[in-house]
């Protein structure tokens, strides 16, 4: 066991989260909109530092351990946010968004081992400095923490909560299973980032809605906008994972996830190419040769670096962010049925800069 974990960093106000700047939004009510948003993330991260503890001393430093390591609290902020179209930031809003990130976290303790990733938010993830079964059973109890805060807000909490779990489980098998004979390994892909980012987006703006009494046709519009503004992320991830300015933001190298075995969007797009294109079969073969599942042989070699950089500068990786930005536009578009004002217009920055992260 470490002799300290992480010292805590404050997730960013919701003006540098969504580019709120002076410029962009400069009218009272969408100061006071940043405002709302703002008090309530506050509140929301004394919440998770309250509602993370456990009366058992090694249970109460594993649970904590990336809690600690930061994050930008985005789905908690959606959940914020969204709660503005009702009664705002009620005591049922405040406590969702816990059990959403509670959620969130949980998930990551499982994903660092079934991907077994070295490092999680610029520390050693909880499965390399605990082990799999400690890092699996703290990602267990962070779920039954989550469910029971979810129970306390009624039926309606529970079966969101429930189906939002049933499909981060579908998503992560079937990435570990892979496509099936005859299916396309694209939409295969697509949907496993719905299932694995998205459904859990679409939740936290959901139960911004629900707890906040807003009107009830605007469900629907939030959830369509998070499951594809939650595909745009990911696929903006394939981008950044095959750029040396992803290091910056994930603390991984350059490849990360080809080396881990992950086929990414760009690849996958390569292997479509490769079918009649002699140039991308050459670079397909350099990659399967010396990137694609090789995290486990130590240092990456000139060889892979070179290969990474090929791909990133190939013509998959801007249809990849061009795809991206589509699934972005679509989120946006989802947004027509909610009132033109402040939220709307949050929103829809929020989804440009999750696309412009790769710029």
């Amino acid at each position: 066991m470490p002799a300290s974990v992480p010292a805590v960093r404050r997730p960013a106000s919701l003006s540098s989260q969504i580019g709120l700047t002076e410029k962009i939004f400069a009218s009272g009510q969408d100061k006071q909109l940043a405002a709302a948003v703002d008090a309530g993330l506050a509140l929301v991260e004394e919440g998770l530092h309250a509602e993370m503890r456990f009366a058992d001393k090694l249970a109460d430093v594993t649970a904590r351990y990336l809690l600690e390591a930061g994050g930008k609290r985005v789905r908690p902020m959606l959940t914020l946010l969204t709660a503005q179209l009702g009664k705002g930031n009620t005591a049922e809003v405040l406590s969702s968004a816990e059990a959403i990130e509670i959620t969130h976290l949980a998930s990551l303790y499982h994903d660092d081992v079934m991907d077994e990733a070295q490092m999680r938010r610029g520390v050693p993830s909880a499965q390399s400095v605990w082990g799999n079964s400690v890092a699996v059973l703290t990602g267990d109890l962070l779920f039954a923490r989550a469910s029971k805060m979810v129970a306390a807000l009624g039926e309606r909490a529970i079966k969101l909560q429930a189906d939002t779990f049933e499909r981060l489980c579908l998503g992560q098998l079937h990435e570990t299973i892979g496509p099936q004979e005859g299916e396309d390994p694209v939409e295969h892909y697509i949907q496993v980032l719905a299932d694995k980012t998205g459904s859990l987006i679409a939740a936290a703006a959901q139960m911004g809605v629900v707890f906040s009494k807003a009107p009830v046709e605007y469900e629907e519009p939030v959830v369509v906008f998070g499951e594809k503004i939650g595909v745009a992320f990911q696929l903006i991830d394939d981008v950044i994972d095959l750029s040396a300015e992803g290091v910056k933001e994930t603390g991984k190298t350059p490849g990360n996830d080809l080396r881990a075995g992950v086929a990414t969007l760009p690849l996958l797009r390569l292997r479509e190419r490769a079918e009649s294109d002699q140039g991308a079969r050459e670079l397909l073969e350099r990659l399967e040769r010396d990137v694609i599942g090789t995290v486990d042989d130590g240092a990456i070699t000139p060889e892979a670096t070179a290969a990474i950089a090929a791909l990133r500068d190939h013509d998959v990786t801007a249809q990849t962010l061009a795809e991206a930005h589509q699934w972005a536009r679509e989120a946006i578009d989802a947004l027509a049925p909610l009132p033109d004002g402040p939220v709307k217009k949050a929103l829809t920055r929020f989804a440009d800069t999750i696309v412009e992260r790769s710029s």
